[in-house]
């Protein structure tokens, strides 16, 4: 109890010295403490609130007297107070009246010299105002007038000179506002124009084009009408001796091409002309003056690169018509002569560097555009007409000075596609010309009919010329029409090769390369599928042997034509040769080849016609008819091949002979054939002997000997063989180089007599009712089996050998 009265009274203390928020702690402690703490802590603290109101008591008692003798004298002040406030207010009043007139007559003159000096303040800023107020009533006119670059020299003289002095007023600080107003105003403006002026060279770049194009054109056609006019003047000066010279026609032709170009340059308008630039160059000047001249160089260089994209871009139609191509070039050829007079008539818009980079692109676009296209083009007019205005593109764009190198370059790919356009183009001419010819000799009834021949083709024949008329040229309608078509191909390669900026040489070197893809390709696979066509004969086959051969003859007489066109000699080192020769040789040999084959399948169409009686008993006596036709057709057909060369002739009738005999042999070791009498073996052997006058009677003359026999004479062993029925000599002769039958292998005559034995039991099955005849069956049959034994022991002696 004792120990916490003094706990009480820390607490007590730190409550009375601590700030009241910070109590808390202080009095939870009493809540902390021993049980009945709290009522303990409250009688001290009433403890001590007693001996506080005491104290207070105390001093309150203390100075209690003061207190009323102050407000005891506080009261006799106040009756004073308010005498004074009496007498002035009075003073105040008398005061006030008095100096009413003064006080009005000194606002007045306050109010006049405040006037004054306002007027004066007033006279003096006006005069400092009006110079601005003019200026910006001058700007405003010009904004109106649209006299934008006057308007922002008019801006800038405000800017530095006039609104500076009046700044302080409220309409300058307008003004000030407005100004980078009007100046956007202005780009704004200007660059609407530029827009307009965009949109308008790209709807005129195509006219702007045209007109430049035709404007080269005409100086170069009046370049060479000039040449042509001074080398004919020069001519008259070297060869007129005296007396007047006579003007030449084309004299008079070129004076009047030079009039009429002089005329039509007169009326030719210029890319100024046809568009008003002065929009770009106002908007130039505008954005210089403003400091942004680089931003509008980058606007107007990519605004431009993207027409260029559009102007590049073809339509894809394009390749179908001259016109498509014409408007293509105008377009772009507009394009750059814009650029170029942007060039020359404005400094750091445009420069040179920009507009190559720009030629450069659009040249790498404009190769791979005409590389596309034109492979699309099938006719060769049309891809004529494209290089006549590639050349007129490129001569307008270097008169501009751009580099057009790669375009003529593309020229000669260019070139390649005309003459395969030629090539398909004259294919198809030659195709009509063989399906319209006749296949038979040229008649000619009289001189005039002659020369009207040879005038077309280079023909000479000296015994022909020496016999009267009527007469026959060897050659049939193709051969002269042929030959023209040849020339009119070079004429047509010719026209290509113009305006190239190529030498003779080259000119030269190219017609003769074109020449011989005509004749080594188109010329060749033409004369190729007529002569495997099925409807061609033997006749026409021969006929088309006797054209090339002079159409052969006739390639020296090209290459003549092509050195007179081009003056370039064939003795020339680097000059090149016709093909001709070796595409009328192979085209030949071809014909030749096709000969050989038409008549063996004419002589397997006769032996189709073949019908032997195989089991006949004895033979007819004469030859078989199929085969006396087939000796007449023969005889007829080589009666034409006189006009052949002799070893054509010569070798078509050895392989007629040939393939007749291998024919004949098959048919009769055909294995279908099963059984043959001797009375077919003797009417066989009829016709082989017929086969065998044929060939002694010379057909085509040239042979030697018994040469053409010789391709029966693996037949007529045989024959003899079975017709003597010498087996004995051929078994004892086998091996021997005199043996005399030689040509007859073992194997073949194995299967005759096989089917010849079949034949006879069959023969004897018939005729068994007459015994006296069947020991000598018997024995025959018992040498047949004899010799079949011998026969087969030969055969498989040489299969083993082998």
């Amino acid at each position: 109890m004792a120990e916490s009265l003094p706990e009480h009274e820390r607490i007590l203390q730190e409550i009375e010295s601590t700030d009241t928020a910070c109590v808390g702690p202080t009095l939870r402690s009493v809540y902390d403490d021993q049980p009945n703490a709290h009522q303990r802590f409250m009688e001290k603290l009433d403890a001590c609130i007693r001996n506080h109101d005491r104290e207070i008591e105390k001093m309150c008692n203390f100075h209690h007297q003061g207190f009323v003798d102050a407000i005891t004298e506080l009261l006799k002040v106040r009756a004073d107070a308010e005498k004074l406030k009496v007498q002035v207010t009075d003073t105040n009043r008398r005061l006030q009246d008095a100096g009413k007139e003064v006080i009005a007559q000194t606002e007045e003159i306050i109010r006049c010299r405040i006037q004054q000096r306002n007027i004066t303040t007033v006279v003096e800023k006006l005069q400092l105002c009006l110079p601005v107020l003019e200026m910006y009533s001058k700007l405003k006119e010009q904004m109106n007038v649209k006299r934008y670059y006057s308007a922002l020299k008019t801006m800038e003289q405000l800017e530095n000179m006039y609104l500076p002095r009046v700044s302080q007023y409220r309409f300058c600080q307008i003004m000030i506002e407005n100004l980078p107003k009007l100046r956007e105003e202005i780009k704004e403006i200007s660059m609407s124009d530029l827009k307009d002026f965009l949109e308008s060279i790209r709807k005129h770049s195509d006219k702007i084009g045209e007109t430049a194009m035709k404007q080269a054109q005409q100086q170069k056609t009046f370049n060479t009408a000039l040449q042509k006019q001074n080398n004919v003047n020069y001519g008259r000066n070297m060869y007129a001796i005296n007396g007047r010279v006579p003007e030449p026609k084309y004299e008079i032709t070129s004076k009047r091409t030079l009039e009429e170009e002089d005329e039509h340059e007169e009326e030719v308008l210029t890319a100024h002309d046809l568009v008003d630039f002065s929009p770009v160059y106002r908007c130039l000047h505008i954005y210089s003056v403003l400091g942004d001249g680089e931003t509008f160089e980058n606007y107007y260089r990519k605004q431009r690169r993207k027409q260029a994209r559009l102007v590049l871009q073809p339509q894809s139609s394009m390749h179908e018509t001259v016109e498509g191509y014409r408007r293509y070039f105008s377009q772009i050829v507009g394009f750059f002569v814009v650029e170029d007079h942007i060039l020359h008539v404005t400094q750091g818009l445009v420069t040179r560097a920009y507009t190559d980079e720009l030629w450069n692109m659009a040249l790498s676009k404009i190769i791979a555009v005409l590389r596309t296209h034109s492979s699309y083009c099938t006719d060769p007019d049309l891809v004529l007409e494209l290089k006549n205005l590639i050349v007129v593109f490129a001569d307008t764009l270097q008169g501009y000075g751009f580099p057009v190198n790669r375009l003529f370059d593309l020229l000669f790919e260019i070139r390649d596609q005309y003459n395969e356009t030629l090539l398909k183009k004259w294919a198809g001419l030659f195709r009509d010309i063989f399906e319209a010819d006749n296949y038979s000799p040229i008649p000619v009834a009289n001189e005039e009919e002659y020369k009207i021949v040879i005038s077309k083709f280079p023909f000479q024949d000296p015994e022909l010329d020496k016999q009267s008329f009527p007469k026959k040229l060897p050659m049939s309608q193709s051969v002269p029409q042929i030959y023209i078509q040849v020339k009119e191909f070079i004429y047509a390669s010719l026209k290509f090769s113009e305006s190239l900026h190529r030498s003779s040489t080259e000119i030269d070197d190219m017609l003769r390369k074109s020449t011989n893809l005509l004749l080594t390709r188109t010329l060749s696979s033409c004369l190729q599928n007529l002569i495997k066509k099925p409807h061609i004969g033997l006749t026409e086959l021969v006929q088309i042997i006797i054209n090339t051969t002079h159409l052969e003859q006739a390639c020296k007489y090209l290459e003549d034509f092509i050195t007179n066109i081009t003056n370039i000699s064939q003795e020339t080192v680097h000059t090149a040769r016709l093909y001709g020769l070796s595409t009328f040789k192979d085209a030949r040999h071809a014909a030749e080849g096709e000969i050989y084959t038409k008549l063996n399948q004419k002589i397997d169409e006769f032996i189709q016609l073949a019908d032997y009686n195989w089991t006949m008993s004895e033979s007819a006596g004469r030859a078989s008819g199929y085969l006396m036709d087939l000796i007449n057709f023969l005889r007829s057909t080589f009666q034409v091949f006189t006009h052949l060369p002799g070893k054509v002739a010569q070798t078509a009738c050895m392989s007629a002979c040939q393939h007749l005999s291998t024919s004949l042999m098959q048919m009769l070791l055909d294995s279908e054939l099963k059984q043959i009498s001797m009375g077919a073996v003797q009417q066989f052997n009829l016709d082989v002997i017929q086969c065998e006058l044929f060939a002694s009677s010379e057909p085509v003359p040239g042979f030697h000997g018994d040469t053409l026999q010789l391709a029966f004479i693996d037949l007529r062993q045989l024959l003899d063989l079975f017709m003597v029925w010498d087996w004995s000599t051929y078994l004892a002769d086998y091996g021997q180089p005199t043996s005399k039958y030689l040509r007859v292998n073992p194997s073949t005559a194995l299967t005759l007599l096989e089917k010849v034995h079949r034949g006879m039991k069959d023969t004897s099955k018939k005729n068994n009712i007459f015994a006296q005849f069947r020991k000598n069956d018997r024995d025959k049959q018992k040498l047949i089996e004899t010799v079949v034994k011998q026969l087969r022991s030969l055969v498989n002696g040489m299969s083993q050998h082998t």
